[in-house]
């Protein structure tokens, strides 16, 4: 069992944190991870009602608060099953069993006579003794759980391992207010924040008149650089930024790098130079016959969040805040925002409300950030911050761009003997709070803060620009080596599966390369090459999916194969795609096989796969932040393209169950995976490898013209 499970289960002692029960025949479940669109509060509310033995439709769930949830860091990386999940069985199996003792002592009879169905406790001959609603406030839960209880066996379940309705797409299906951008507050202000027009650059002046002659204008806020506008009506606001857009004037900004040649700047900037494997067997390593290199690099990727971010924030005193966000770690955004305000994080309230974005560190953070800074004109008085789509685009942090380095040595069989990976980028980490650093836009701006800290990798669950950057095949000579940039021209942080889907598309460009070199097919050779039965396994069953043995290759068609396992220790996923390359890349269809051990929500981890699929296509053929010498010149949807929906492929996904093994995290499998296999089945399209991404006509040429 990894740490981040027992992290959790000890982030609040009492089991009566996460369960209560409640006098309307309810249970109550608050647990530290969000709900993103990711449906992990269902399986959540499976797990609870699996091991409380009452029905799922009792469960509530509690939307994630600073105020009573326990803490549980970040919801990010895969863990939410993992980690929230194993501490909530815990805690419901004790709840479960210190109800039953309870009614046992009142009805003096042993515990071991009784049973539970939905929340009644019967006796022996199946009469009802008791219920969960009796002991309601009553204290029972309010104990640490030992190891005294165990959880219920996988072959005594009824509710984990089957389909349950998702608790948050009702709302969204009939259009009810959900979202954070429908929090509508009494006596509620609406802000709006006037960005610089490049990174680095500094404010230098502003006429805040024609702003303040709007009526419904409330306060123009200057700090630094941070300029903003509350007004009492929304649209007022907006009008009044725009006037103070119009009069501000900035410093020059920091020059950018050339965005057409990204790897090779990666490769040529100051970096901390960390090892990340080294290993060498003697007694198997064979001899090098061949040895082939290869360069891969990947450009500055946006979240693209469909709606832009939002935050509402009231001061209620100068030492008192409350803050509602779409933050995926509101407990670290807690800290932040106390420490730049020189408060104790009990002074600060950080409520979690769905927003309709995505996963990592998008501009959740900085518009709550924003609202706060503007909030403190107004005490008493709650504001909204709502950014506008070419701030959101411009502003937000982004994946960082990744070049990657393989040199592979194989002996006469063709199977790999010799294998040196080595990874540039930006670090994957500057979301609040992390390795010391406010790290909130606002917040630098306040300070005029032009040189940002240089973005860390994590170092726990898998790293950052190390995430997968150890392949999974047989290697007897082995080498990776992490080189983290330390100048920092554009903000990097957290973006879906951070480096690990540049690694995986290296990886798996380079292993479909050895297999031609071998002249074996690319499904044997890593089967050939793969010493996990599981990893076998999933690889089989994609291929299985997708009809490889019939496959047909024709001009301007093909298909590509990837594996990975996420993290190298969570979820085992494997891709088939299929290919058309004429005027552009159409990825058709997506064949995904996944074991991710015991599963809670079938459908709800077929969904996650289905979104993660399609979402690393748009990363494989369209996506790249695009800028010149000054300014991030991608600041609308035209400009920075994902797939649409005529043109997003049919995923099918093979669920490969193994119920006796732990739940492995599976959100961020897909995207290696399928991003690899796009890219070999490009090549067995056309005939041309491309290892620069994204796959656009304009690189295919390129790599046409360099062969």
């Amino acid at each position: 069992m990894s740490a981040a499970p027992r992290q959790s289960a000890t982030a609040e002692p009492f089991v009566s944190d996460r369960v209560e029960i409640t006098g309307a025949g309810e249970v109550r479940i608050a647990v530290g991870k969000v709900e993103l669109g990711q449906g992990i509060l269902t399986a959540l509310a499976q797990i609870a009602a699996e091991e409380l033995d009452v029905s799922f439709e009792r469960v509530r769930m509690v939307s994630a608060t600073t105020a009573h949830s326990p803490n549980e860091g970040f919801t990010s990386g895969s863990m939410s099953v993992m980690a929230a999940g194993t501490a909530l069985r815990t805690a419901c199996a004790h709840a479960r069993a210190w109800l039953v003792e309870a009614a046992a002592h009142h009805a003096g009879v042993s515990p071991e006579t009784l049973s539970v169905r939905d929340g009644t406790i019967l006796d022996a001959r199946g009469n009802q003794l008791s219920s969960y609603w009796e002991f309601a406030n009553q204290g029972v839960l309010e104990r640490v759980a030992g190891g005294d209880v165990t959880p219920k066996k996988p072959d005594e379940y009824s509710i984990v391992g089957h389909n349950a309705a998702r608790l948050d797409l009702e709302d969204k299906f009939l259009g009810r207010p959900r979202f954070i951008h429908d929090l509508s507050l009494p006596g509620q202000l609406f802000g709006r924040v006037v960005r610089p027009p490049a990174p680095g650059a500094q404010l230098l002046s502003a006429d805040a008149d024609a702003a303040r002659s709007i009526d419904t204008v409330v306060s123009v806020v200057q700090k630094g650089s941070f300029l903003g506008v509350i007004a009492e009506r929304e649209d007022d606001a907006v009008r009044a930024a725009e006037l103070l857009r119009e009069s501000a004037r900035w410093s020059d900004p920091t020059p950018l790098p050339n965005q057409h040649a990204i790897g090779d700047y990666l490769r040529s900037q100051p970096a901390e130079v960390t090892p990340v494997a080294h290993l060498v067997d003697e007694a198997a390593r064979g001899e090098v016959v061949n040895t082939i290199q290869r360069r891969y690099s990947r450009p500055y990727l946006a979240h693209a969040s469909i709606a832009p971010g939002c935050g509402v924030a009231c001061w209620h005193t100068n030492a008192e805040l409350s803050v509602w966000t779409h933050s995926q770690g509101i407990f670290p955004l807690r800290g932040a925002i106390a420490k730049s305000f020189g408060l104790e994080v009990s002074q600060v309230v950080v409520q979690h409300v769905e927003g309709a974005g995505c996963y990592g560190h998008n501009s959740a953070d900085d518009v709550a950030f924003d609202a706060v800074l503007l909030a403190r004109e107004t005490l008493g008085r709650p504001v909204q911050v709502v950014w506008s789509r070419d701030d959101e685009f411009a502003w937000e942090p982004y994946g960082p761009a990744m070049a990657v380095e393989i040199a592979a040595g194989v002996d006469t069989s063709g199977d790999i003997v010799q294998w040196r990976q080595d990874v540039w980028g930006n670090g994957h980490v500057t979301r609040p709070g992390y390795d010391g650093n406010i790290g909130l836009l606002g917040a630098s701006e306040a300070a005029m803060q032009t040189v940002l800290p240089a973005a860390v990798d994590p170092a726990s669950y898998g790293g950052g620009n190390s995430r997968n950057a150890v392949p999974a095949y047989r290697v007897r000579d082995l080498d990776a080596t992490v080189h983290r940039l330390l100048a920092m021209p554009i903000r990097t942080s957290s973006l879906r599966s951070l480096g690990a889907m540049m690694n995986v598309f290296a990886i798996e460009s380079m292993i479909d390369e050895l297999a031609e070199l071998a002249k074996v097919d690319p499904v044997e050779y890593r089967l050939r090459q793969l010493p996990d039965e599981r990893a076998r396994a999933v690889v089989a069953a994609a291929a299985e999916l997708a009809g490889w043995k019939d496959r047909k290759s024709s001009d301007g068609w093909g298909w590509g194969i990837a594996y990975a396992r996420y993290k190298n220790t969570h979820a085992h996923c494997a891709a088939v795609a299929r290919v058309e390359a004429v005027s552009s890349v159409a990825v058709r269809n997506i064949y995904v096989a996944v074991d991710a051990g015991q599963i809670v929500n079938p459908d709800g981890l077929a969904n996650q796969v289905e979104g993660g699929a399609v979402q690393a296509a748009s990363w494989a053929v369209r996506e790249a932040i695009r800028f010149d010498d000054h300014q991030i010149t991608s600041r609308d949807w035209e400009s920075y393209p994902i797939l649409r929906f005529s043109e997003a492929p049919t995923v099918s996904v093979t669920l490969l169950p193994r119920p006796d093994e732990p739940s492995l995290g599976v959100g961020e499998c897909a995207a290696g995976p399928v991003a690899g296999a796009i890219a070999n089945a490009l090549y067995d399209a056309i005939g041309v490898r491309v290892r620069d991404l994204p796959l656009t006509p304009e690189r295919i040429e390129a790599a046409i013209l360099q062969d």
